[in-house]
């Protein structure tokens, strides 16, 4: 009876405390959504931001976060698939394996200011990308590789061994069977990780300060040149995120309405990266279903 009564007791305390914590979460959670929501709307989602000036929006800086993530995903996400499969299916268990996944922890435990400094000795000053959307992704390639390749690796190693052998006894090459029966079988947590890191990599703002600068210049949506400063597709101008703008907001105080407008792009920032979280489990279950038939 003793033991059970302190088996109620530990199990009660430890509900306690995640029940403590989901109320800070959702604290903050609607404290930003309320102080935001009222100060969202089209206009605000679509026009530029002013300085000196009442009634400025966060449209550039919105496009911005939304085209240096799918910049930066195209170039992490082959890199973090062949990474996975290399230590899922064919890395030995040695030094150089030991060392290459101590390096990968190592690099997801660096704190984004540390990776934003990186990025601009090398790209920005060394390889004279200047601050710049390419620079940023290159930045936050660096950032993403170690989570993004973690959960690959692990989405891969959850598979089970019976399924490998079941294309090896079909003749299928071990390649071959890492292509048609361990990815697709894979695919929903894989997933589920590349949308999950989206959010991660969204509301970054340390690492692009240094990378992706600090200003947004107007974009003419009829140049689809990438090389232009203009073009919303240009490679090599300046693009502040929301992230960023938000912390310029509230340093530099220079908007009249500052505090409606950084209430405002915070809200949009959580809604974004709860969009992301919550479409990761969705997509993953719905994946789930249709490729198991459960």
């Amino acid at each position: 009876m003793k033991a059970k009564r302190w088996d109620k007791i530990a199990t009660g305390v430890l509900y306690a405390i995640a029940a403590f914590l989901v109320l800070i979460l959702a604290f903050l959670l609607l404290y930003i959504l309320i102080r935001g929501l009222p100060y969202i709307s089209w206009e605000f989602l679509t026009q530029p931001a002013k300085a000196y000036q009442v009634g400025g929006g966060i449209g550039i800086q919105l496009f911005n976060s939304f085209y240096l993530l799918l910049i930066t995903m195209l170039i992490s996400f082959p890199i973090s698939l062949g990474s996975g499969i290399y230590l899922s299916e064919y890395a030995k268990k040695n030094w150089l394996t030991d060392v290459i996944r101590t390096s990968v922890e190592i690099l997801s435990s660096l704190p984004s200011v540390v990776v934003g400094l990186f990025g601009f000795l090398i790209f920005v000053v060394q390889f004279q990308y200047g601050f710049s959307i390419i620079s940023g992704a290159l930045a936050l390639t660096f950032f993403n590789l170690p989570l993004l390749t973690r959960n690959i690796e692990e989405s891969l190693n959850a598979i089970h061994h019976t399924q490998r052998e079941a294309g090896l006894a079909l003749g299928l090459s071990r390649w071959e069977t890492v292509l048609h029966v361990i990815l697709p079988a894979a695919t929903p947590g894989i997933l589920s990780g590349v949308i999950i890191s989206s959010g991660r990599i969204f509301g970054e703002a340390a690492a692009l300060i240094y990378t992706a600068g600090q200003s947004a210049p107007a974009l003419d949506f009829t140049n689809w040149n990438p090389l232009s400063v203009s073009s919303p597709i240009g490679l090599f101008r300046q693009a502040e995120t929301l992230a960023v703008h938000i912390w310029k907001i509230n340093s530099e105080g220079t908007m009249p309405d500052g505090d409606a407008v950084s209430a405002g792009a915070s809200a949009v920032l959580i809604l974004a990266v709860l969009l992301f979280n919550f479409s990761a489990r969705a997509v993953g279950k719905k994946l789930y279903k249709k490729i198991t038939s459960a």
